[in-house]
């Protein structure tokens, strides 16, 4: 049987708040996250794992505009530039979501927000255009709040699930740990297949990692 599609979508907070060590840190972890991935994918050889991203700051745009295999994809930085359009954002990834383009026969698709701060546009409109869309609503989704200044409440909405909660990346070790997970265990989560109207939704909340007393690392 022919393997079928995991859409697999970033959504990056690219806002001048991001600047500096975010997201040289957020350009590293996905870096380094994508050969784990891949053998995630590897694992799962019934489905294939397509990646792109699209980041979001005084406007939104697709930074890989095209699905790429992730054995095929390499990891292009993204820089910071202006606000915080997350609904823009939202509502390109809504377009995508509708089929076509999204193929019948796709697994879930995996929508991964990463943001440091509040949107600065009518973010609500976005997130409903995704939620109106039959491949958003079955979504696995999965969000990261870096450094105490993120709206989690915005984060919780675009989640959609009360028993989730986005995960906290108060330092650069967090932020790496994050992006391990949501670019593994969401990927495995979304490459089962779907029965009937089954909850889509990734069941585990991700336990943050403590960090020892001794620990240097830089906190946001």
């Amino acid at each position: 049987m022919a393997n079928r599609p995991v859409h697999f979508i970033w959504l990056l907070d690219c806002s001048y708040s991001m600047q500096g060590e975010k997201i040289a840190r957020l350009n590293y972890a996905i870096r380094e996250a994508v050969p784990e991935m891949r053998s995630v994918a590897h694992d799962n050889p019934a489905a294939q794992l397509l990646l792109r991203t699209i980041t979001f700051s005084t406007t939104a745009q697709w930074h890989h505009p095209t699905p790429v295999p992730v054995d095929d994809f390499t990891w292009q930085d993204v820089e910071v530039d202006g606000m915080t359009n997350l609904g823009e954002a939202l509502t390109l990834v809504s377009r995508e979501l509708q089929s076509p383009p999204m193929p019948q026969r796709a697994l879930k698709p995996v929508l991964a927000l990463v943001s440091d701060g509040v949107p600065t546009d009518d973010w609500k409109a976005g997130l409903k255009a995704i939620d109106a869309t039959p491949w958003g609503r079955k979504a696995v989704r999965v969000a990261i709040a870096i450094g105490a200044d993120a709206d989690r409440s915005v984060l919780q909405e675009f989640l959609g699930n009360p028993e989730l909660q986005p995960l906290d990346a108060n330092s650069p070790k967090q932020l790496a740990a994050a992006i391990r997970w949501a670019s593994t265990a969401a990927v495995k989560a979304a490459s089962q297949p779907m029965a009937g109207s089954a909850d889509t939704t990734v069941k585990q909340p991700y336990a943050p990692p403590v960090l020892d007393d001794d620990d240097d690392d830089d906190v946001w």
